[in-house]
């Protein structure tokens, strides 16, 4: 899809008498596929929250040959969004933790799932979180995982007009029956080149 840079926007303005563009785009749009829940921002082109179970932590299907795609329903970001920059199109539900078959992994690659992840926390320290959730899920039951993301007030824009989170807060939930109970785990990554490679370095605690 064509992306509308900013002075491309301001003449359609002009020409369409006042029948803004941005009138039409919703900021919060309920999106689930029975496979994960997401708040989606049409306004920003990102997620807002994510909320999601970890089904298959030992599937083996093949991601081969699969790519983001676009939502007919939904406005979102594309592929020129992540066109020379340092932003990852990184996977909120994460593929890995769906694959129990084909089209269900295929169903984590809607850009609805995607956010503008800066490229070494996407393959850094977030990657190694969502592996820990897999690691909890083969030990303990019903790993569930709430994410919500977060932006500035007038956060800042790829040129193609995706905008660009400052932060990811993470939680984690499982139950562990030999401690007797429910355990929760919260982290917080600021959306850039991490320092620390440690996730101890990146708990926080846990918001309402």
């Amino acid at each position: 899809m064509k992306k509308w840079t900013m002075p491309w926007l301001l003449v359609a303005l002009f020409f369409f008498g006042g029948s803004s563009l941005f009138a039409q785009l919703k900021d919060s749009v309920n999106f689930d596929n029975g496979n994960f829940k997401i708040v989606y921002s049409e306004v920003l082109e990102g997620p807002r929250s994510v909320r999601y179970k970890v089904e298959c932590p030992n599937g083996e299907a093949s991601r081969k040959g699969m790519d983001f795609y676009e939502d007919s329903n939904i406005h979102t970001s594309d592929d020129e969004d992540y066109v020379a920059n340092e932003w990852d199109k990184g996977h909120m539900a994460p593929a890995a933790s769906f694959n129990c078959n084909t089209e269900i992994l295929y169903s984590t690659f809607t850009y609805v799932n995607s956010s503008l992840q800066q490229q070494s926390l996407n393959r850094g320290v977030w990657k190694k979180l969502e592996n820990r959730e897999r690691t909890l899920a083969q030990e303990y039951s019903n790993v569930e995982v709430f994410i919500r993301v977060k932006y500035d007030e007038n956060p800042p824009r790829v040129p193609t007009n995706a905008a660009i989170p400052k932060g990811y807060y993470k939680e984690i939930r499982y139950n562990n029956p030999s401690q007797g109970g429910s355990f929760v785990e919260c982290y917080y990554f600021k959306n850039e080149k991490p320092e620390s490679k440690e996730l101890e370095d990146y708990k926080c605690n846990c918001q309402k």
